[in-house]
């Protein structure tokens, strides 16, 4: 037992059993592995929870802006610590709730926002400069995050001291998830452009988060999960070296965000893996040498695909077990799904059942006294060297279709349709372990009674909302100046066409004068093309 940092004397008490018995900051022999050192295997800090706890991210997003601002005001006055930004289908694909394939999804599956006056309605009365805010959205987030800067900037909160992380992973919606909008290498240069805008001029911001959860969500298995998302972290760090980027300078604040499944001990060897392997590569493979530049910090979200419409209330233990293995696993930030997400978007009782679960294993468990608690343990260190193993071969065949690039293997392996049957393949493999009863999942193919009991009552998004955003939508192309924004959208269209110019410039000036999201990305689109995935036989 070895005692690396002492907490300061105010706080010593706080580091005990319920029983009073005092409490180490970590634990092990002397010369093992120490949390906050390369290669970061037990954590990325030495102190771990015990000097900050993970953030407490809860994600909402339905109706319109007006209706989620609401709810991000509920959950910051019952305790939480950050936002999480949900988008509806047609804002996730790049299209106005006006649009005729928006009909019907408008404010569905989160909040629809089409120009920079619903971004000022979804953000209103809550101080950026002071809270963290992510937004999962990735074809047109270049965009979104313009109209987010702009936002900030009206209220007088400068780009400088904005916190946060946009997703931004696009690679990942070619492979699982699907809502995707232009070519894969287009598409890489939004990504590009929005690193390199950040690099220069938003240090607290995170202009990606790579992300495994909705790889693991399509069915791909942990160590594909793994894999496929730290293999991504590679191809976007040689995309931004390509640009011409110091690595040191951009790679510090790359983000990552995996699944929390309910297979707890593998799951916490898996981001125990990923930390190892992403600290070694980016030291000997691309030449980093900030300590940051090595630390795998990373979201968690507990498993939607875990969640069942039958027995909805034992959806609750689902999340608890998968949130504490994030925590064990040592993630900086959470995301604790709602019992009646697979029936609809969460209702507000749910929403705050799902944070109080993280609030309980914060506060009451005491598992955040010790960083890497589970670290020794033969059985998580065995599962975490099998998960290295794994990843390494997955690593060698995408490199190997890249000639040895990592950026050119994510690309045609994409291109080629081999990430999508690999994760389509487990994806498979799982259902036959359900259905022959191999793979037990309670109410559904075992332990049934109660699973005929009516669901609790849930969130409903009527067309009322649709209704309301197109008026809203409708007054704001009223009052613009048009002439500004054909000439906005010219000069998108005209920078788009230069690969070397970096054009989330044009993107803050375009949402200032109003353009729409859809109006950007159409003008995109009449440069880059549109994407249509071939289908695999």
């Amino acid at each position: 037992m070895t005692n690396e940092s002492e907490p300061d004397s105010g706080s010593a008490s706080r580091f005990e059993t319920m029983s009073g018995v005092p409490v180490e900051p970590v634990y092990g022999p002397a010369d093992a592995e120490r949390p906050g050192r390369y290669p970061y295997t037990r954590g990325p800090y030495t102190d771990m929870y015990r000097s900050k706890l993970w953030t407490m991210r809860m994600f909402a997003g339905f109706g319109t802006a007006i209706d989620t601002n609401r709810r991000f005001h509920e959950l910051l006055a019952a305790g939480g610590d950050g936002l999480s930004t949900a988008f509806d289908l047609p804002t996730l694909m790049g299209r106005d709730s006006d649009d005729e394939l928006a009909l019907g999804e408008v404010g569905k599956c989160g909040v629809a926002v089409d120009t920079l006056a619903d971004m000022h309605d979804l953000y209103r009365g809550i101080d950026l400069g002071a809270v963290t805010t992510s937004m999962t959205i990735n074809g047109p987030a270049a965009v979104i995050f313009a109209m987010f800067v702009a936002h900030a900037e009206a209220n007088g909160v400068a780009r400088a001291r904005l916190g946060g992380t946009l997703q931004n992973d696009i690679l990942k919606e070619y492979q699982a998830q699907k809502e995707f909008i232009f070519p894969p290498r287009p598409s890489l240069r939004l990504v590009r452009d929005t690193i390199g805008f950040c690099t220069a001029e938003m240090p607290r911001w995170h202009p990606i988060s790579i992300s495994g959860y909705h790889i693991r969500e399509a069915g791909s298995t942990a160590a594909q999960e793994l894999a496929f998302t730290v293999a991504n972290g590679f191809a976007y760090v040689e995309l931004a070296l390509r640009a011409g980027l110091p690595v040191d300078a951009f790679a510090p604040r790359l983000s990552f965000f995996f699944n929390a499944h309910v297979d707890f001990f593998e799951e916490i060897a898996k981001y125990r893996a990923a930390r190892r392997i992403w600290a070694r590569w980016m030291r000997d493979r691309y030449g980093a040498k900030l300590e940051r530049s090595l630390q795998m910090r990373f979201h968690t979200q507990t498993a939607g695909v875990s969640l069942t419409a039958q027995q909805p209330e034992v959806n609750i233990v689902r999340t608890a077990i998968e949130a504490l293995a994030g925590v064990l696993g040592g993630t900086q930030s959470l995301h604790t799904n709602s019992m009646d997400e697979t029936l609809a978007l969460p209702s507000e009782k749910a929403a705050r059942i799902a944070l109080r679960t993280q609030q309980v294993i914060a506060h009451e468990t005491r598992v955040t006294n010790v960083a890497d608690p589970l670290g020794g343990s033969w059985y998580v260190e065995e599962l975490t060297d099998e998960m290295e193993r794994q990843a390494e071969v997955l690593f060698t065949e995408i490199a190997e279709m890249g000639d040895g690039s990592m950026l050119e293997g994510a690309i045609r392996g994409v291109e080629e349709g081999w990430y999508q049957g690999e994760i389509a393949d487990s994806a498979y493999e799982l259902e036959r372990k359900v259905n022959t009863g191999r793979h037990i999942v309670v109410g559904v193919n075992g332990f049934l009674e109660g699973s005929d009991e009516p669901p609790p009552p849930i969130l409903r998004i009527g067309p009322e909302v649709e209704e309301e955003q197109r008026r809203r939508l409708e007054k704001v192309r009223r009052e613009r100046d048009t002439t500004a924004v054909d000439s906005a959208l010219a000069r998108v269209r005209a920078e788009a066409a230069d690969p070397e110019v970096n054009l989330m410039p044009a993107f803050v000036d375009a949402v200032g004068v109003y353009a729409t999201l859809g109006e950007i990305v159409d003008a995109l689109a009449d440069v880059f093309g549109r994407w249509v995935e071939a289908a695999r036989i």
